[in-house]
């Protein structure tokens, strides 16, 4: 076990010990969690640097506000329900349309059809801690529904992909784009069964592709390859992950990103403990790149010059 452990620290892999006591306790101030465990937060805080985030049409913050519901969504066919405190996917709803005739009527991505007393129950359980990090009591967003950007088509099962940056220090570091599946149920999480694609730093074309650790060349449900797309906006994308760095004041962060086809892309949230797959999916190591962050680190550069900085820095080397 131990020379595994040497060989997978030769190659630069980062290991979840390491991750946490070296950067994610080191870097991460608790103080500064909410930030982005907090969706609401995150989202204002976003607006707050010009960054552009799905709009937000609501709050539910206790059990009284649920029967809001129906004034919130009233004119709206799509839209979005997720925990504020949230984590992995868990507790989202994804409404893709509406019934004309029967207005309290609601189809989600998957094609199931569901009610609005039937969303009010979810809404009730997400307020009531259900999804919540901690499992304390919570709020509910309902929020603009994302439709993805046509170059995703044939990669992408009833969901909307989106694009993982490992910030640290700033530094955009690696990235990767996971699909949505049928296992994951339209959603772009790995541990629900998502791919995650790596990417190419320097030109946004995406690697080979992650499935239950596996190796993938083709998404499971579509049989479309997963590498060679190039993903509109990276320059932008790039940037704007590196800026999070400022806005949270996190020094080891995710930030996801999503591509809508008219409003181009949009932060979608921020995560404090980003996991590891990336690694598999660039068949590249976290702990090289940043040592080599560590040694040109300029506090003062811009996050449009870090981001240059990176590209330049970590081509794709297949």
């Amino acid at each position: 076990m131990f020379g595994v452990a040497k060989k997978l620290r030769a190659a630069g892999v980062l290991g979840l010990n390491e991750r946490n006591a070296d950067f994610i306790m080191r870097l991460n101030p608790r103080r500064l969690y909410p930030r982005v465990d907090d969706k609401i937060i995150t989202k204002e805080l976003a607006l707050q640097a010009g960054m552009a985030v799905p709009e937000m049409y609501g709050v539910i913050r206790n059990q009284g506000e649920v029967r809001r519901f129906g004034e919130i969504v009233a004119n709206r066919e799509s839209f979005v329900v997720k925990p504020a405190q949230g984590s992995g996917g868990d507790g989202i709803l994804v409404v893709t349309g509406r019934s004309q005739r029967k207005r309290d009527s609601f189809r989600l991505s998957s094609g199931v059809r569901i009610s609005e007393a039937e969303i009010k129950h979810h809404l009730s359980n997400i307020v009531g801690g259900q999804y919540s990090l901690s499992g304390n009591p919570d709020k509910a967003l309902i929020e603009y529904c994302v439709h993805f950007d046509p170059t995703f088509a044939e990669v992408s099962y009833q969901g909307v992909p989106d694009i993982r940056i490992i910030v640290y220090l700033g530094y955009p570091v690696m990235a990767m784009v996971r699909l949505p599946t049928r296992a994951s149920d339209g959603k772009a999480n790995l541990h629900q069964g998502a791919v995650g694609a790596g990417v190419c730093l320097a030109t946004g074309e995406t690697l080979t592709g992650v499935l239950d650790n596996d190796l993938v060349d083709e998404h499971p449900d579509t049989g479309a390859l997963i590498s060679g797309l190039c993903i509109p906006h990276w320059d932008f994308i790039m940037e704007s992950a590196a800026r999070g760095y400022e806005v949270t004041g996190l020094g080891y962060l995710g930030v996801d990103t999503v591509i809508d086809r008219e409003k181009g892309p949009l932060i979608l949230e921020m995560n404090a403990r980003p996991g590891l797959n990336i690694q598999i999916a660039n068949c590249t190591g976290l702990a090289c790149r940043i040592k080599r962050i560590d040694k040109i680190f300029n506090a003062g550069a811009t996050p449009d010059e870090r981001a240059q900085i990176c590209r330049q820095e970590f081509p794709a080397t297949r």
